[in-house]
């Protein structure tokens, strides 16, 4: 996700609360761009996660095991 969507993103929210609101196009351009920004955090927490291990009580470093998707 890069900062220009971001920025468009918020534009999009800002201009929504405003008496004129969105077109037809903005709320469908803002949905795709809102459901991009949440693809791109799941996956960056997915490889966040992946990337874990856990040490146990005995001081034995465990691999996350992986989910199939």
């Amino acid at each position: 996700m890069t900062d220009e969507k971001i920025k468009r993103i918020n534009e999009l929210a800002r201009k929504s609360k405003t008496p004129e609101g969105l077109s037809e196009t903005e709320k469908a351009e803002q949905q795709q761009l809102r459901n991009e920004y949440r693809q791109s955090i799941v996956s960056n927490l997915c490889s966040q996660l992946d990337n874990c291990s856990i040490v146990d009580e005995k001081g034995n470093v465990i691999k996350k095991v992986q989910k199939k998707k």
